[in-house]
């Protein structure tokens, strides 16, 4: 890769990221909920699942998810379950329970792997890999597998970078927003809404 395809890499990759989604929102409803390291972490958790992504596109079951009907349908409803289980049970919680001090917050362990299996859960990511990445492997690439991990290891990094600041500020934001009840029962309303509606999209996606 040349500097120009880098920084366009590199620009693309942001712009993409920071387009609002249930990674996006996972984060910074952990983050206010759970105080900043929850946001941090579940940010974390989000990445990694991105290198789950980077390892199967690398291996070729990217092709895989894109020849076969079965397998992305299956993938894809368990992905938008788990997003339609995560939401309800927002709008179901009673305020309390996220409270920073509550013994039913969740675990930081927890936080991280519920961000990895909501993003490693999503066939359209790891779709959206196989497409996106090779475009900055040139064809007269010695390693394209090599460098294609190389891209993907650099998206999740990227997305770690982005995403855990959100998650802090959230966290921080909610020292202010705990005080006042309700404020915390609105945003665990919109945030399971807007998760389940994500399950229900992905749902309906087709590849």
């Amino acid at each position: 890769m040349n500097e120009s395809q880098i920084v366009f890499f590199v620009l693309t990759s942001l712009f993409v990221i920071l387009i609002p989604g249930q990674d996006l929102v996972l984060v910074m409803s952990r983050g206010m909920t759970q105080g900043a390291r929850a946001g941090i972490v579940t940010a974390a958790g989000v990445s990694t699942g991105l290198l789950g992504h980077t390892i199967l596109a690398a291996v070729g079951l990217g092709a895989l998810l894109m020849s076969s009907e079965i397998f992305f349908t299956l993938l894809k409803y368990i992905g938008a379950a788990y997003l339609s289980y995560l939401g309800l049970k927002l709008i179901l919680s009673p305020v309390q329970e996220f409270k920073f001090e509550t013994a039913n917050s969740m675990s930081l362990g927890k936080l991280f792997i519920i961000g990895a299996l909501s993003n490693i859960s999503n066939p359209k990511i790891t779709i959206f890999y196989f497409a996106f990445l090779p475009q900055f492997i040139s064809k007269e690439a010695g390693n394209p597998a090599l460098l294609l991990m190389m891209l993907g290891f650099s998206f999740a990094a990227m997305t770690f970078l982005i995403k855990a600041p959100i998650g802090y500020f959230a966290g921080i934001a909610s020292l202010w927003i705990q005080s006042r009840p309700i404020v915390i029962k609105l945003i665990n309303r919109i945030s399971g809404a807007v998760l389940i509606g994500l399950g229900i999209k992905l749902a309906f996606e087709q590849r």
